[in-house]
């Protein structure tokens, strides 16, 4: 499948028509950013193992119900995908509470949630991502009622398949965020990605960090080593491109 004309060139990944309408060529890019791309540093094999992590987490959803934009990875950074036009709404689960959750609100850092927390935010950077409630999205036009409800019911569904997931790895999942968007017959599918860039994961023994938090606090020596470990335990040996 050749790429063709771009159509979304994000922060860190890039968005290509292909000869199929129905289908995009989706290239993570080995760019890491923070603070609304404040900040940008280029990590080696950041996108390959990005792409590839997804692809797993995306097969592991799709195994358990969940259906997914995924079609194929035909290369370690490159994903093939459905067509989706996006919502533009990140939908955040939180499991422990820690970030900007304990502060902004009086809560204290290392608490479990229950039930976990499920925040909707403005997918918009003039903005700064604000959080939203169900009456904005509607006046905003972004979503019905009845879609606000399917955005929540699959975001516990993925909690509840990737928490099982990632505990079987060593993993906690403290919290991740994602993305819906509608193919061409209307249908809301989980799109864009879920990786390290958009999940904290701690080790459950260590609680050391697994992801972009360690880039948001200037522990740029250590983030590859982190996504690595992340590829190594989830993503079986006969699975392995990288």
């Amino acid at each position: 499948m050749e790429k063709k004309e771009l159509i979304n060139g994000g922060k860190v990944k890039s968005v290509f028509t292909t000869d199929n309408e129905d289908q995009v060529i989706i290239e993570f890019r080995d760019d890491m950013t923070a603070g609304d791309g404040e900040r940008k540093e280029v990590m080696n094999n950041k996108g390959a193992y990005n792409a590839v992590i997804s692809t797993k987490i995306f097969r592991v959803l799709e195994e358990n119900g969940v259906e997914t934009q995924l079609i194929d990875l035909p290369q370690p950074n490159v994903m093939l995908a459905k067509k989706l036009e996006m919502i533009p709404i990140e939908v955040i689960v939180r499991n422990i509470a820690t970030g900007s959750l304990v502060r902004k609100y009086p809560i204290a850092d290392g608490t479990k949630l229950e039930p976990p927390i499920v925040q909707m935010d403005f997918k918009a950077d003039e903005y700064h991502d604000p959080m939203l409630n169900d009456s904005i999205i509607k006046a905003l036009g972004i979503a019905t009622q009845e879609e606000i409800d399917i955005l929540t019911e699959k975001a516990l569904k993925i909690n509840e398949v990737l928490t099982e997931f990632f505990a079987d790895a060593g993993i906690i999942l403290v919290d991740f965020k994602v993305e819906f968007g509608k193919d061409k017959d209307g249908n809301i599918l989980l799109g864009d990605e879920i990786s390290p860039d958009g999940c904290r994961l701690w080790d459950s023994e260590t609680l050391d960090m697994l992801d972009k938090e360690l880039f948001r606090k200037g522990k740029d020596n250590e983030v590859m080593d982190a996504y690595v470990e992340v590829y190594n335990r989830i993503i079986p040996d006969d699975e392995k491109v990288i």
